[in-house]
């Protein structure tokens, strides 16, 4: 954790302000400094700086971010080749495209081939590693159908540029810490376990009373303790959020420490169960606070992966570009099989449905340099702050105890 006031923390959550409370100029500044340089901020400085409402102000957090990145990690932007592999689902989140209440949606699951198949390709096409997602599931059979897909994958792709084969990402929901710990054993190193949001009343707004948050939360903790580079992330600009929410769960990454982020705006599916009379913010204020959340994580975490997610395409044809001009440095190309994407959308108006993998690949390698990056081609592209946060008083900084 850098530069973060851990006495702030009280049980598992940080006391933020209203936001109404730290809205002038002088606030955002201040804050603005203290995240730049490091030094000890306090919650009503990550809502300050996250309610950055001029041009002016938001400009100077979007170069403050990304002469942060570039200092931390440099211009590089890593790709995960992304494999949607399955789209069946044990939960039933009320806000999700795929939720096992969606009746009339075609189920899918790819065969160990296909996954071990686009997995070649994607080391075909120079990437260092992919994403392996799907729907949550917990029984036998699919945990034990993963672990040989890992070995499978990692004994398929080794090679000279890749002497431990590719790099394996996962995001398949919560597991029992022995079932992470055979994840881990069969070759994945890092894990996405989205949050969605840090707050408990939101999060109990938005999914079944079987699915608790202080569940997904130990779920964190057991990921950590397997040896996993951790992930989480949040949807942003929920009916009822606020920025208040927004910088606690900003507040959490920082708290926990981790060592990927993955976010995106909130956008309705047209078969999920949200209620219809729940207000949605406007696209513009969804997408003006997913940049500004990027922009503060980077400054909080300087060091982690932070990825420009699909979803900012979504609602701005430009969005994914401005998120790695505020600080984001991860992109994943779309590599599902065309014939199955299209019954992947946790969200409507998801890009890319009918497009052959080449031409997600040559796409993104445009809008990388079009804004002013370059593709990272060594290795597995792993977030340095996991080296750091790893290595102990020994490395010059210790891992931060997260929140218990």
């Amino acid at each position: 954790m850098t530069g973060f006031c851990a006495c702030a923390i009280v049980g598992h959550l940080w006391i933020v302000p209203e936001a109404n409370s730290v809205s002038t100029r002088a606030d955002f500044s201040s804050g603005l400094q203290k995240l730049r340089s490091g030094c000890a901020a306090q919650p009503a400085d990550v809502l300050a700086v996250l309610s950055a409402g001029s041009p002016d102000e938001q400009e100077a957090l979007r170069q403050a971010a990304e002469d942060t990145l570039l200092h931390h990690c440099g211009a590089d932007v890593q790709l995960r080749g992304l494999i949607e592999f399955s789209n069946v689902c044990a939960c039933d989140c009320l806000y999700c495209g795929i939720r096992k209440g969606n009746r009339q949606l075609p189920r899918y699951t790819l065969t160990h081939e296909d996954i071990v198949g686009t997995a070649l390709w994607c080391v075909k096409q120079g990437y260092g590693s992919i994403v392996l997602q799907a729907g949550e599931r917990r029984d036998r059979r699919f945990i034990d159908g993963l672990v040989d897909v890992l070995h499978a994958i990692k004994s398929a792709t080794r090679s000279e540029r890749l002497p431990d084969g590719l790099g394996i990402t996962l995001s398949v929901g919560e597991q029992s810490r022995a079932d992470y710990a055979r994840l881990r054993e069969a070759g994945a190193h890092r894990y996405l376990l989205r949050m969605e949001t840090f707050s408990p009343a939101l999060f109990a707004r938005l999914h079944p009373p079987s699915q608790t948050f202080a569940a997904r939360l130990e779920c964190l903790h057991a990921l950590r303790d397997t040896g996993f580079m951790v992930g989480t992330g949040v949807m942003i600009g929920i009916p009822g959020q606020t920025l208040a929410d927004l910088a606690h769960d900003l507040c959490m990454f920082a708290a926990l420490d981790v060592d990927m982020i993955g976010m995106g705006p909130y956008i309705p599916h047209a078969r999920s169960a949200m209620p219809d009379d729940w207000p949605v913010p406007p696209v513009a204020t969804r997408l003006d606070w997913t940049l500004r959340m990027i922009a503060v994580a980077r400054l909080l975490l300087r060091d982690a992966n932070i990825a420009a997610t699909t979803a900012l395409q979504t609602l701005d044809p430009q969005g994914r570009e401005r998120a790695l001009r505020c600080g984001a440095n991860v992109m994943m190309p779309q590599t599902t099989p065309p014939g199955v994407r299209r019954h992947y959308q946790l969200y409507d108006g998801k890009p890319c449905l009918d497009d052959q993998p080449e031409a997600c690949a040559a796409c993104l390698a445009q809008r990388i340099a079009g804004a002013g990056r370059r593709i990272g081609r060594e290795g597995w592209g792993d977030a340095p702050h996991f080296a750091r946060r790893t290595a102990g008083p020994a490395g010059g900084t210790a891992a931060a105890t997260p929140p218990s």
